[in-house]
């Protein structure tokens, strides 16, 4: 786990602290999200995840923008409740008033998409349909699809693609 990360999430709270003048349980941070999004913050649980390779990737952003962005949600659910909107007037506030930084909803990161295997299903109009892995799975352990034009069953053509 990075340092400067647990720092920043710590360095967050404290100026929460000050402004709000109360105290915030610490949240568990992991580092083990990935995909498209930089963090996630889970309300109930009072915990952070980040994603490492956009960390590594952004880093002097990650810990000024997206840190603050999750801390700022874990902050308005203990300080408003659950009947708030995720990125409402109340975490704007925050992200504005406590951390001075704009409320940015999204990220504009550079993604890495990994190549994803499709598998080619064919129907009587001998249109390509291709299925995800798990899609896949689930035809092998019985179940059907349909197509929606000519309405027969999809059959595995033996063939798969890299998307």
């Amino acid at each position: 786990m990075p340092e400067q990360l647990l720092a920043r999430v710590e360095t967050c709270y404290q100026q929460a602290e000050d402004f709000f003048k109360c105290q915030f349980p610490r949240p568990e941070v992991s580092f083990k999200l990935r995909g498209q999004k930089a963090g996630v913050a889970h309300l109930d649980e009072n915990k952070l995840r980040f994603n490492p390779q956009l960390y590594r990737e952004n880093q002097e952003d990650f810990l000024r923008q997206t840190v603050a962005h999750e801390v700022a949600h874990l902050v308005a659910h203990q300080l408003f409740g659950h009947r708030i909107q995720p990125h409402g007037e109340e975490w704007q506030l925050i992200m504005r008033g406590v951390y001075e930084l704009p409320p940015n909803r999204c990220h504009n990161y550079e993604v890495k998409r990994r190549k994803v295997t499709r598998y080619l299903y064919r129907c009587a109009c001998a249109d390509d349909h291709p299925f995800s892995a798990q899609r896949h799975a689930l035809v092998a352990r019985g179940r059907r699809y349909y197509c929606r034009r000519c309405r027969v069953t999809l059959v595995f053509s033996g063939e798969q693609s890299q998307a």
